[in-house]
């Protein structure tokens, strides 16, 4: 549709989608001749507008002379006519630091991840974290120090999960590998869930190779992940934000509908969905999304992958229609790739 607008109608539309975004509010005639200096009178903008309001692009809130983008008005100026900052070193070395795995389990880091998207977008953060019912391939035992150690678990998918346990002080190191070997044994192939089952029945039935403190290393382990949640975990940071532009009562409704949507396990089913039907980042404006039909957000959206490139998460920041694409698509794109690189 951007093909059938010619320059002027591009420039004017262009304009009136800046302003709005910059100040949430309505746009007149006079502030687009402002920003356009002499080149048009506001008659000829006015014009433009009534032509752009008929085509579906514009439209007014109420009865000032004011307009402001519709849904399909701001699809068309993410698609064609939107310039995609870059990130700057700074920026970009902030994330890889905020995304960094060292001694934290993915869980952490996904966290961390998500706040700091909420941060840096001004809007909420949120990540669709992975499935933990892989069958594993790895586990291993490593000392910290006394009376302290970091269980190191990998699956199939590649994905390292790394928690710290306390141990028995002044455990040799032999038992720390006699307990890795053990478990390595009965955990490849299997998911943590069918392991941990067979492990404990085998401790209790006293019909392990494992002397008592051995099993007590082994015991610990398995306990740093029991409870984990095994159909992902939705993480959503920064969700006040998301009041910050609500001037009704009938937007804090909406919102706090939102709310509600994204405490359920359709959320993360839907969001996995969405992401995982086409590469890079996705943007859904409003009611493109069932899931926002009804609150007036937009979500941009990217994928991680794990190392045999099979989509298994999701990351991205969720605000309002007037979000400010141009710095979000960016931010929302580089940080799915440093998690994938961390995940790979």
């Amino acid at each position: 549709m951007i093909t059938e607008l010619n320059q002027r109608s591009r420039e004017v539309f262009r304009q009136i989608v800046d302003a709005y975004m910059a100040s949430g509010e309505p746009v007149g005639s006079r502030t687009i001749s402002r920003r356009l200096g002499m080149s048009l009178s506001a008659a000829t903008i006015r014009n433009v507008m009534a032509d752009l309001e008929e085509q579906g692009l514009l439209y007014a809130p109420h009865t000032s002379a004011g307009r402001i983008p519709t849904e399909a008005g701001l699809r068309l100026f993410v698609n064609g006519l939107l310039e995609v900052g870059a990130l700057g070193e700074d920026e970009r070395g902030t994330i890889e630091a905020k995304c960094a795995a060292s001694g934290r389990s993915l869980t952490d880091v996904l966290n961390e991840a998500t706040t700091m998207l909420s941060g840096l977008s001004h809007c909420a953060g949120l990540v669709l974290a992975p499935k933990t019912d892989r069958p594993l391939k790895h586990i291993e035992f490593v000392s910290l120090g006394p009376g302290r150690a970091l269980v190191v678990l990998v699956n199939e998918d590649g994905l390292v999960e790394n928690r710290v346990v306390e141990v028995p002080i002044g455990l040799p190191g032999s038992t720390l590998q006699m307990a890795s070997n053990y478990l390595t044994s009965r955990l490849v192939g299997r998911t943590l869930d069918e392991a941990r089952q067979e492990v404990l029945r085998e401790i209790d039935d006293q019909r392990t190779e494992l002397d008592e403190v051995s099993r007590r290393v082994v015991e610990a382990g398995l306990a740093t992940w029991a409870g984990n949640r095994q159909d992902g975990q939705l993480i959503v940071r920064g969700q006040a934000r998301l009041l910050e532009d609500v001037t009704a009562l009938s937007d804090l409704e909406r919102v706090r509908s939102l709310f509600e949507t994204l405490e359920t396990k359709e959320a993360m089913l839907r969001l996995l969905d969405a992401t995982g039907n086409g590469d890079g980042v996705q943007i859904f404006i409003g009611a493109e999304n069932v899931l926002f039909n009804h609150s007036g957000c937009s979500l941009v959206i990217s994928p991680f992958q794990n190392s045999r490139d099979q989509v298994i998460g999701a990351i991205g920041v969720l605000g309002p229609t007037r979000i400010n694409y141009a710095r979000i698509i960016p931010l929302v794109d580089y940080t799915a790739k440093v998690i994938g690189r961390l995940i790979g």
